[in-house]
């Protein structure tokens, strides 16, 4: 994990759900502020390690992890895997007092988050729907982004909290807010990637140096996050990292969903995600989303 300094905060108990590429190093973070951190992952040996590593606790299940915490922070696969963790046997909110906050950091439907921060409120706990960007880069520096939808009061309490692993984190509106804003974001990536992709295959056709192109271009309007930092390595023909094709396939999924009962019209995304799914058939479902240059050339 890598080193940074953190903002003094009074250390609390504090529970992390989930323990995946993500999850591991946001926790992580957590105990390295400070904070006293009981850990819960669907495979034991997973938490049992984490544990080992930074000095926490583990649980055999949510429950048992969010018994005490003051905050309980989660990052799951998708909507059942949510479900799962607080309303399944051994969930989380059976095991929560009343006055606690579930932050999930998942990128699942604002469905489920509304459905969910509903149950919560009933029992009197705080929920925040909070996906992330910045992958298991920014997950392991500590730099995430964090989209943020719920109760204002609820937010207030857990940003000082959850600044361990992030760079910013706001409030966007009510529950579902934060993964509605996290859709706008893989929505805008979809379309950006893809058109990288056209503009570095089409400049290897046309027989330019395409790294002196990048450079250049890359100090004008054209310039991005992705050029920066993707563009390079797309050249190089290198996508085992970063943000795999079947988590954007699914995070487009979600997004496409949603469009569908908003009325809001994605045709680029809907081509993209088809494009990925070309990728996905071709083996292509843990390389980085800038392979999409792949199906070019």
């Amino acid at each position: 994990m890598a080193q940074r300094s953190y903002e003094p905060v009074p250390a609390r108990d504090v529970a992390f759900l989930g323990l995946g590429v993500m999850g591991y190093p946001m926790a992580g973070h957590l105990a390295a502020a400070g904070h006293r951190v009981t850990v819960y992952n669907r495979t034991a040996a997973k938490a049992t390690q984490w544990a080992a590593e930074h000095g926490g606790k583990s649980a055999p299940t949510p429950a048992a992890a969010v018994r005490g915490a003051e905050f309980v922070f989660a990052c799951v696969g998708n909507d059942d895997d949510l479900r799962s963790v607080t309303l399944g046997d051994g969930g989380a909110f059976q095991g929560m007092a009343r006055g606690a906050i579930f932050v999930d950091h998942t990128t699942a439907s604002a469905m489920v988050a509304r459905e969910l921060a509903a149950d919560a409120d009933r029992r009197g706990i705080g929920f925040l729907d909070a996906p992330v960007s910045g992958g298991n880069v920014g997950a392991t520096k500590g730099a995430l982004t964090v989209m943020c939808g719920g109760d204002a009061e609820a937010f207030a309490a857990a940003k000082p909290i959850a600044m361990a692993f992030a760079k910013a984190m706001t409030l966007l509106g009510p529950s579902g807010s934060g993964q509605l804003a996290k859709m706008v974001n893989q929505i805008a990536i979809a379309g950006l990637v893809q058109g990288l992709s056209e503009a570095i295959a089409f400049g290897e056709r046309s027989g330019l140096d395409m790294r002196a192109v990048l450079e250049v271009i890359g100090k004008g309007a054209a310039q991005s996050w992705q050029m920066d930092n993707r563009g390079p390595t797309m050249l190089d023909d290198k996508f085992d990292f970063g943000f795999a094709v079947d988590w954007m396939r699914k995070d487009l999924g979600i997004a496409l969903e949603e469009a569908r009962r908003n009325g809001a019209r994605l045709p680029v995304t809907a081509l993209v995600d088809q494009f990925y799914a070309d990728l996905q058939a071709a083996g292509g479902n843990r390389a980085d989303t800038s392979s999409l240059i792949r199906r070019l050339r």
